[in-house]
């Protein structure tokens, strides 16, 4: 089509006019009201001025969030559970924080003798506001219950994460590098006597290890954290048994392996 034929296409189509390169509103768009004569003319308000108006665009907000050393010095202020759930709700958590619906905070019993540290919420998770809510939280409730534990009585649940990544992705160095200043206040504060590594992800960022789940599950580790001497076990996520039921019996010597740490501690 030459260009005439196209710019005449154009016109008919209503094309008839170019794009401004600043962001108009067109949604309060002033129009020209058309005079219409009073009885008194000198009364005649000046009618509202005409044409489009510049919308100033909003400031980008930042991807990775506040960073770390944010985190570091706001869990620091926090001095109980409440406090720091107040401030991981207001924390800039980034993209991550804002396309989930809920800061996933904690759920179970406060300063229980066990505390589960999983990987991130899920979709149920993001959904309720709760840690291990979905088809794994109840597999835990199984596993911890056959051993006489429920989040009711003597266990306290947590993430490492307390956003649902995007398509529950696996958390990236830089996620777990801005909550870690939170997981270890939350550890701080709720002063537990056995910590679960629930999955790889709070397993090596607890340990500070590369070493896969596999290779970790069922090993006593001591954690320090805050001057504290906890002893830590990494274990099977449930999502992973439901995939590989046959693994469960290694759940069930795991649960009474911290079942006898309890009881000589």
């Amino acid at each position: 089509m030459d260009p005439a034929s196209l710019l005449a296409w154009h016109i008919a189509m209503g094309a008839d006019e170019a794009i401004d390169i600043d962001p108009i509103d067109r949604f309060t768009t002033e129009v020209q009201a058309p005079v219409i004569a009073r009885q008194h003319p000198q009364a005649q308000k000046p009618a509202p001025p005409s044409g489009p108006r510049p919308v100033a665009a909003k400031p980008v907000q930042a991807v990775v969030g506040a960073g770390p050393e944010a985190a570091g010095r706001v869990a620091a202020e926090a001095s109980t559970l409440e406090e720091l759930k107040a401030a991981m709700e207001a924390f800039d958590g980034g993209l991550l924080k804002r396309s989930a619906k809920n800061t996933v905070f904690a759920d179970g019993t406060p300063g229980a003798p066990i505390m589960v540290i999983g990987e991130a919420p899920g979709a149920d998770e993001d959904r309720e506001g709760k840690p291990f809510v979905g088809m794994s939280g109840q597999l835990l409730d199984k596993i911890l219950g056959a051993a006489g534990f429920s989040r009711t009585e003597n266990v306290y649940i947590t993430n490492m994460v307390p956003w649902r990544p995007l398509g529950n992705a696996t958390p990236d160095g830089a996620t777990i590098a801005m909550c870690m200043p939170f997981v270890k206040r939350h550890i701080e504060l709720a002063k537990p006597k056995v910590i679960l590594m629930v999955g790889g992800v709070s397993a090596k960022a607890l340990l500070g290890t590369e070493e896969g789940i596999t290779r970790l599950r069922g090993r006593w580790k001591e954690l320090d954290i805050g001057g504290q001497k906890i002893a830590a076990l990494p274990v099977y996520h449930p999502a992973y048994l439901l995939r590989q039921p046959a693994l469960k019996g290694h759940a069930w010597r795991d649960i009474l392996s911290v079942k006898r740490k309890l009881s000589l501690s």
